[in-house]
């Protein structure tokens, strides 16, 4: 795509744009001066962008990182033009400018435009906790099949980070025929409908729900809101696009109403058109069980650790199931399946004790699924641990939250129970309340990661959990660092 494309698609204004920039091929597009790099598009945002678009916060403003992203070789920026108009150093800098009235808005037009010309599958994936796995999961299993997947990055799943992903199919080379459908992941976490927003720029076909959590309440206020906001996926689905529900969630559920078109089930406990049965979780990092959907059944394997993957895991043969494809090959696919990185991943250590490096976030429900898989775990496991980091946005009642999480762990038999910043402090005393007494505070990530080098020894299952800015991972890190994994030469 050149640079003449992408402002016609967009809408930009180019009075001033010098001629020969029109017909520069665009190698990506980024939205950060300090890594945009040579052929880049710079969208430069700032805060009446992120505001309209219902971010929150108070961000920098782009525009006076333009120069900067000029110097590091972006071909052209993407600014506001009320923001350029009677400003010198923007107007010095004019003859490289696509001018609109928001450059977020402007960057997902973008993005809707290319999805249309391409035309071409969305499977939308949301939920309070699951995404990244599920979307991996998802994005693994139809490229095992023969798909050719386009899927989010990371966990690029906003009013920025989705339409970033959608135009990975016209960047670096890539041309949208070379993809056959996309897995898209669509987060929101303020009462601004931001996932109506991003069914807007990539209508789904089919729509996974995992679950309902009480996440985010900081800014949503109650989990009524967070239902809302999360059906809003379901009620974006093209005409006749298919709803993939959690059974066991009777939240999600509810989300039937929501939709005309097809319903396709998956879960554990209760009746649904996809699940699992005969479930074998006694190896840690791995669990069978005997996939069955509509189409018939396999037996089925997850190199994966605990029931909240094994969700992640239906619910992705939910969507396979919704593409005909055939549950042999889908437990073909599973057994080759990874966790994200900082999303549940298993390394066993050489000096005889095994992390699981859940760090990448947490909420009250994550984290007791997580604690329950520790406890269920019996072979060549002495101690069991948990590193459990403060849980954020959980609005006025996260210091009960805690407490009861604290009370839980306890109750599951965890024998040592670590907590990590502000309100980790509710999880310890909740444990303490159930007669717990091997537990510790921390005001930092660094001094548990600092006291994690002597604690960890032969036998020890380490569950490390947190929210991100808690940066509970450094105890991971500290870890990695002093201990060779199992199997690494040093």
């Amino acid at each position: 795509m050149n640079v003449k494309t992408a402002a016609s698609l967009m809408g930009a204004k180019t009075d001033g744009l010098r001629a020969e920039f029109f017909d520069k091929e665009i190698i990506d597009f980024s939205i950060d001066s300090r890594t945009v790099g040579e052929g880049e598009l710079f969208f430069a945002l700032s805060q009446p962008d992120y505001e309209r678009a219902g971010f929150n916060g108070t961000f920098a403003d782009a525009h006076d990182f333009i120069a900067q992203a000029f110097a590091r070789g972006a071909i052209a920026a993407v600014a506001r033009r009320e923001r350029v108009a009677g400003d010198e150093k923007m107007q010095a800098l004019s003859d490289r400018l696509l001018l609109v009235d928001d450059v977020i808005a402007a960057l997902q037009t973008l993005a809707r435009k290319v999805y249309e010309q391409w035309a071409q599958p969305v499977i939308g994936i949301t939920g309070s906790a699951g995404k990244t796995t599920t979307k991996e999961l998802t994005a693994h299993v139809l490229t095992q099949c023969g798909r050719r997947v386009l899927k989010s990055e990371r966990n690029y799943n906003n009013g920025l980070g989705l339409p970033l992903s959608v135009l990975q199919m016209v960047s670096r080379g890539r041309r949208p025929d070379d993809y056959d459908l996309a897995v898209l992941e669509m987060g929101m976490s303020s009462p601004t409908h931001e996932i109506r927003r991003l069914v807007q720029i990539t209508p789904p076909d089919i729509g996974v729900e995992l679950m309902v959590a009480p996440v985010h309440l900081e800014h949503l206020g109650t989990i009524e809101t967070v239902v809302a906001m999360k059906a809003e996926l379901i009620e974006g689905l093209k005409p006749g696009g298919i709803a993939v529900l959690n059974a066991d969630d009777e939240l999600v559920m509810e989300m039937k109403s929501k939709t005309d078109g097809p319903v396709l089930t998956f879960g554990i406990q209760n009746e649904a058109d996809v699940n699992a049965t005969g479930i074998d979780t006694a190896r840690f990092g791995s669990i069978r069980f005997r996939l069955r959907t509509p189409m018939g059944e396999a037996a089925a394997e997850l190199p994966m650790t605990g029931r909240h993957n094994l969700m992640n895991a239906l619910a992705a043969s939910a969507v396979a199931t919704a593409l005909k494809v055939k549950p042999e090959l889908i437990a073909d696919a599973l057994r080759t399946a990874r966790p994200p990185r900082m999303r549940g991943e298993v390394l066993d250590f050489a000096a005889g004790f095994t992390v699981v490096d859940d760090s990448y976030n947490s909420n009250p429900r994550s984290l007791l699924g997580m604690v329950s898989t520790l406890a269920e775990a019996s072979e060549n496991v002495k101690r069991r641990l948990v590193v459990a980091g403060e849980m954020l946005e959980l609005g006025p009642e996260a210091p009960e939250m805690h407490r009861e999480a604290g009370r839980e762990i306890a109750r599951l038999g965890i024998d040592v129970l670590w907590g990590v910043r502000g309100l980790a402090q509710e999880i310890i005393a909740g444990a303490e309340e159930e007669g717990m007494t091997a537990t510790r505070f921390f005001e930092s990530a660094q001094a548990a990661a600092a006291a994690a080098l002597d604690e960890a020894r032969a036998g020890d299952l380490i569950l490390v959990k947190g929210s991100r800015s808690v940066e509970t991972d450094k105890v991971v890190t500290a870890l990695r660092d002093r201990f060779p994994l199992a199997g690494v030469d040093r």
